[in-house]
């Protein structure tokens, strides 16, 4: 990947990008879009995201870009929105109903990204631009916006180290990484690598289909079985819903103590590093990363150039210099849940101190 300097703050819920249009193909210069004629505010993003078991698509992806839209489109623009409930199939299909709608754009958030390939390229033949969302998807993509993955790695890798200090040698750690077919999954691994590696001992290393909680669970108890619960010091986890599994995995085999990271600041996430099951989560402020496909869809609609949005250039496997917005993260820990994720309106205190964590909570002086 290669990257320019940018600057977007990582705990602001919404960012102010000024644009003006769309980038040309696999070359990182800027041209028209791939819409030749101008529209006004009156247009059609069609958004397509991969899932529906991860809390953020619904919760924060979805309704964010659909304000976003709405705002910068005096309220004249819609979004048309498909799930495609992780079945890539099910995904290009949904391309296909897009395509035939005539929608002015689309953003993706790919299930697999290079399953997705050929829809998008159908999607470049209709003269309909694509926004790679969150996964760098394959296929002839006019911008991409999304966190710097290898930089996610990093962060749980270095998080992990730290809470496992003088003890990273003296057992092996596991690695949970997420879904093969999810090439941000291959970035978080080399990023976590790169830290790791010759640091710590791993006994065994996953990569879990489809970022399932019940496929860590089943890989956790495999590892256990193969390791020896007296054996295993910490866990790298690559979100939290796979961190989910793999605790409720180490509670039954009688293991605590031991650090587990995760990703994406999911409430059960927070409420679990409140009580002290899970070490840390990385803090993924969706607002601007929502913000900036919202605002690169529009202008790619109206036949303007990214110039000014799009400060850095990404390669993917098929298409060199597509322009790009990446948003950093933060390492999150019980130290700095005020600071991050209530502070942006994200959860409220309420929402991660139920009854059930009222008295972690008051230990860490979260009120």
């Amino acid at each position: 990947m290669r990257r320019a300097a940018f600057a977007v703050a990582a705990g602001a819920m919404a960012v102010s990008l000024a644009a003006c249009g769309s980038a040309k193909e696999s070359s990182g210069g800027s041209s028209k879009s791939s819409g030749s004629s101008k529209k006004g505010d009156a247009i059609t993003v069609g958004l397509l995201l991969p899932e529906n078991q991860t809390a953020r698509y619904e919760k924060f992806d979805r309704p964010l870009i659909e304000k976003k839209v709405a705002e910068l489109t005096n309220n004249k623009g819609k979004v048309v929105y498909a799930n495609a409930k992780q079945d890539a199939s099910q995904q290009n299909q949904q391309v296909d109903t897009m395509i035939t709608n005539k929608v002015d754009v689309l953003i993706v958030d790919a299930v697999d990204a290079a399953a997705i390939k050929n829809s998008v390229q159908k999607a470049k033949d209709a003269g309909i631009p694509v926004v790679a969302y969150d996964r760098l998807a394959q296929g002839p993509i006019d911008a991409y916006t999304s966190f710097d993955n290898e930089t996610v790695g990093k962060t749980q890798g270095e998080a992990l180290l730290k809470a496992l200090g003088s003890k990273a040698k003296s057992g092996k750690i596991v690695m949970m990484n997420g879904s093969s077919t999810d090439p941000n999954a291959a970035q978080f691994k080399k990023g976590a690598h790169e830290v790791l590696d010759g640091k710590v001992n791993i006994g065994k290393e996953y990569d879990t289909k489809e970022w399932k909680p019940e496929n860590a669970n089943s890989n956790m108890e495999g590892a256990i079985s193969a390791l020896g619960k007296k054996n295993i010091v910490g866990v790298y986890s690559a979100n939290d819903g796979m961190a989910g599994g793999i605790i409720t995995a180490l509670k039954a085999a009688g293991i605590s103590n031991i650090p587990v990271t995760g990703q994406d600041a999911e409430l059960a996430g927070v409420q679990r590093i409140v009580a002290g099951e899970q070490y840390m989560s990385v803090y993924k402020p969706y607002a601007p990363e929502a913000a900036a496909a919202a605002e690169m869809a529009v202008d790619l609609a109206q036949g303007k150039s990214l110039d000014s949005v799009a400060k850095d250039k990404v390669d993917s496997p098929t298409t060199k210099g597509v322009p790009s917005v990446l948003v950093p993260v933060t390492a999150l820990t019980k130290d700095n849940i005020k600071d991050t994720v209530i502070k942006d309106g994200v959860y409220t205190v309420s929402d991660i101190c139920t009854s059930q964590y009222k008295a972690a909570c008051d230990k860490i002086g979260l009120k």
